[in-house]
């Protein structure tokens, strides 16, 4: 399991360098004018974790395979695309297929790249993007919360139920917040607030586009983001397009040399993604042996048999036990026979929620 964010943002903030970057491929055309970016490029990315290659090693795997991360880069926005301006219904169903957003917010100043307001103003811009998306969820809701409730009152149960977590939804969107401040109060208004697939339901990754200058401590601008992202529940991270893009293609030394004279300890890519897991509530458990060590992206909170379905369904089916080792039991013991003889390789059922950094064998029967 990985997950799939939508690079958004308006024109020319640096969206498709960050994502040719990410992906370190140049399968988005980054061109300084609007609308270079007509169809969506989706971009697989390893999910850099320095943990792989230290299972990888003491289990002396001939292959190591780490999770997968999807960007996909969308069309940039204007405003009024809610109501179709430029590529407006395009981006808008396109965001619907996102798990997240990642917007990418202009926080530097440059006159040779053109503003699509003539302005360098972050939050400006970002309220651009977010008024557009709560435009298009209010007039979804406006529709459907009123059918929703009359269904209700003639006692359908679903639809009683529809109209009391959509129309809290409708009800924060009228006072100009995002439908993610929604609380559902059980199982039942939880599946049916995802069913909606509300854009301003999705969680929220800003990153602040700084000059190389700033990309170790940000600036004034990306403060500002960071503080908006504070007071909506989102998460704000500081990367420099320029930094990634010069680090396409170079050596691995050559890249923590390059870092470290920026005063950064790690690529903007690794922020991201890190910022993105918590975000969306993921974590990583591991399998390892001789012919390979991999990683595997699994939910927070997930039992044993959940976990094992992200390797194969049948694993799901058919689970009898998992046999379990903490990472770190796992390297101070020097692998799996090592752990076993201390006792901490342990049998583990059906109930057990798996932890971030465990290293699993699955038994199964199907």
């Amino acid at each position: 399991m990985g997950f799939r964010c939508g690079i958004v943002g308006l024109p020319n903030v640096g969206k498709s360098t960050l994502f040719n970057a990410l992906t370190e491929t140049q399968a988005a055309q980054a061109a300084n004018y609007p609308f270079c970016t007509i169809e969506p490029n989706v971009g697989q990315v390893a999910v850099p974790d320095a943990r792989l290659d230290q299972i990888a090693a003491i289990a002396k795997s001939a292959k190591i395979i780490p999770t997968q991360l999807a960007f996909v880069d969308i069309a940039g926005l204007v405003k009024g695309a809610s109501k179709g301006e430029g590529l407006g219904n395009q981006f808008l169903g396109n965001i619907r297929e996102v798990d997240a957003i990642v917007h990418v917010l202009r926080c530097f100043e440059d006159d040779d790249i053109q503003h699509v307001a003539n302005k360098v103003d972050p939050i400006a811009d970002a309220e651009v993007v977010e008024t557009e998306l709560m435009l298009s969820d209010l007039d979804s809701l406006e529709k459907r919360v009123p059918a929703a409730a009359k269904r209700g009152l003639a006692g359908d149960k679903e639809a009683k139920a529809t109209a009391s977590v959509l129309g809290q939804a409708l009800e924060l969107l009228r006072a100009g917040k995002p439908a993610r401040l929604t609380e559902p109060k059980d199982e039942e208004e939880e599946r049916l607030f995802a069913q909606a697939q509300l854009l301003t339901a999705k969680p929220v990754l800003y990153v602040c586009n700084v000059a190389e200058g700033d990309a170790a401590a940000g600036n004034a601008l990306s403060e500002a983001v960071f503080a908006k992202a504070a007071a909506e529940g989102a998460k704000a991270v500081v990367v420099s397009a320029a930094i990634e893009s010069e680090l396409v293609g170079m050596d691995p030394a050559d890249r923590t040399e390059f870092l470290a004279e920026l005063g950064l300890e790690e690529t903007g890519l690794a922020r991201v993604i890190r910022a993105g897991y918590e975000l969306l509530g993921l974590r990583t458990f591991f399998t390892a042996g001789p012919k390979e060590s991999r990683a595997w992206t699994f939910p927070a909170g997930a039992k044993a048999p959940q976990a094992a379905g992200e390797i194969h369904s049948d694993f799901e089916k058919g689970f009898i036990r998992a046999e379990t080792i903490a990472f770190d039991d796992y390297v101070a013991l020097n692998g799996e026979a090592g752990a076993r003889d201390a006792g901490k390789l342990r049998q583990e059922g059906k109930e057990y929620v798996v932890q971030d950094g465990d290293v699993l064998l699955f038994k199964f029967n199907v």
